[in-house]
């Protein structure tokens, strides 16, 4: 960006951390950040940055606090002063975490919506589509707030295609009305973090095999497919990247998606002693839980019923998370400062590797990397 002064609204799972980059790459240029994320993904040093305001919300349901973080978004936006350089930062989880509605639109409206679209398990694409017709600034409308000022957004995506019109239901998304002198950069993405898991791998001297494109399948299908495809493949490590849909029932349990699918893959991994599978969220939290995600192997579903629970009831009812709670198989990361997407990776090890690794834990027994 040329000098002058520079207002950042960074908006996301990642907000917090790509302020902090942001600052250290404009340093005294910047004058004023608006920081709108999940609560809890706000490390210390970013409440230390130089007028700096804060509004941790809500994810994955919207709530009161996300119409607060809305009209915040829209104070920024009056604020801006003619001189100063507008810089979005734009990560997952937008959707939910700031909203500006519709006039007629209930916030029991948009709940009844994300509730609907996460229980019956349609593509992130779809729902934030439909999420972006009830709002005022999703969908291209905030940048037609702007009124053809420029200004620059730059994207850490975790939607197929990583199209500025799909991250966070389109919040700086093209405006569909109007001029629109928005420079979008795409400064991470799944493919990135694929990329970067096989890099560590060979440096480790493992076979890699990447999946050539990104799942999209329910995670029960999913779990299947990969355990077969780990099995069959000569290479030691799999890698796949994507984000899985879950059809939830009336009541779930506890869990999210990559649970979910790593326990349906525990089930085909009994009696395969040496292979390990992992499905965790990039961004450190898996659906509504503190945990990433799990990591199973063929003596998964034994722990469970040694902690006499059934791992086909668990599927059943969404509530993997307590059964790989009961096993010892969750991954807690906290969050990590970015959000791309979903990774499942498989690993053909020998036993006594398979047993040694990952093998720190924390105070409810969840594995820490």
């Amino acid at each position: 960006m040329q000098a002058g002064a520079v207002w950042i609204a960074a908006i996301g799972k990642a907000a917090a951390e790509m302020a902090l980059g942001a600052h250290d790459v404009l340093g005294a240029a910047i004058t004023r950040v608006l920081v709108i994320t999940k609560e809890g993904h706000v490390p210390p040093e970013a409440r230390a940055l130089p007028a700096v305001q804060i509004q941790e919300s809500a994810h994955p349901v919207p709530d009161t606090r996300s119409l607060e973080a809305g009209q915040k978004l829209l104070h920024w936006l009056r604020e801006l002063p003619d001189s100063a350089q507008p810089l979005f930062l734009i990560s997952g989880g937008a959707s939910s975490l700031v909203e500006v509605l519709e006039v007629g639109v209930t916030l029991e409206q948009l709940g009844r919506l994300n509730a609907e679209g996460h229980a019956s398990g349609i593509a992130i694409a779809e729902l934030n589509a439909r999420r972006g017709r009830l709002s005022r600034i999703k969908g291209g409308r905030l940048a037609a707030l702007l009124a053809g000022r420029p200004g620059r957004a730059l994207f850490i995506s975790d939607v197929p295609g990583d199209d500025p019109a799909v991250i966070g239901s389109g919040i700086m998304g093209p405006a569909n009305a109007g001029p629109d002198h928005i420079v979008r950069t795409i400064v991470a993405s799944l493919e990135q973090a694929m990329e970067a898991a096989c890099v560590s791998a060979e440096k480790m001297g493992l076979d890699v095999q990447r999946a050539p494109k990104r799942f999209d399948d329910d995670a029960l299908r999913l779990a299947v497919r990969f355990s077969h495809e780990l099995h069959l493949s000569p290479a030691q490590v799999c890698i796949w990247g994507g984000e899985s849909t879950v059809r939830l029932p009336e009541r779930p349990g506890h869990g999210g998606r990559n649970q979910q699918l790593a326990l349906a893959a525990a089930r085909q991994l009994a009696g395969h002693a040496e292979d390990v599978l992992l499905a965790a969220g990039t961004d450190g939290t898996d659906g509504p839980t503190e945990d990433a995600g799990a990591i199973v192997d063929g003596d998964t579903c034994a722990r469970i019923a040694v902690a006499e629970l059934d791992a086909d009831d668990c599927l059943r009812r969404a509530d993997a998370g307590t059964a790989l709670a009961a096993s010892g198989d969750l991954i807690h990361t906290g969050p990590t400062g970015t959000n791309v997407g979903d990774l499942v990776m498989g690993l053909k090890l020998s036993r006594q590797a398979a047993q040694s690794i990952w093998q720190h834990r924390d105070a409810r027994g969840a594995r820490v990397l």
